[in-house]
């Protein structure tokens, strides 16, 4: 069993900035890639940023200068540091994580959401 808990998030003016982190936890022996992904209403989950196991990094160009991914291995944790954000950038967020479980089965889990509203 794996869980990703997600924590930050909340509400923040335009211009503003929020943080959000996301810890693994569980039978896990591995984690390759982390990722963020956001989802509204009526509309697909998309993909924000996504951080490798060798720290190379994808942002979405609607991110891309304002939004920074990172993670701590020692703690499995991913976080995603918000700048300069807008109306637009107002969400549920997701964090994913692709683990090798201790059985040496790999699978991508989700966290359960957190909510960021951007509005003044």
């Amino acid at each position: 069993q794996v869980q990703l808990v997600e924590s930050g998030g909340g509400l923040a003016q335009p211009g503003g900035s929020l943080g959000l982190s996301c810890a693994a936890s569980g039978s896990i022996s591995s984690i390759n890639d982390m990722a963020w992904y956001r989802q509204t209403p009526g509309n697909e989950r998309e993909l924000v940023a996504r951080i490798m196991g060798g720290d190379s990094t994808y942002y979405a160009d609607s991110v891309k200068g304002r939004f920074t991914i990172s993670r701590d291995n020692a703690k499995n944790t991913v976080y995603l540091q918000m700048n300069s954000l807008k109306p637009e950038d107002t969400a549920v967020y997701y964090c994913n994580a692709g683990v090798t479980g201790s059985s040496n089965y790999y699978s991508h889990y989700w966290g359960q959401g957190t909510q960021v509203t951007v509005s003044s």
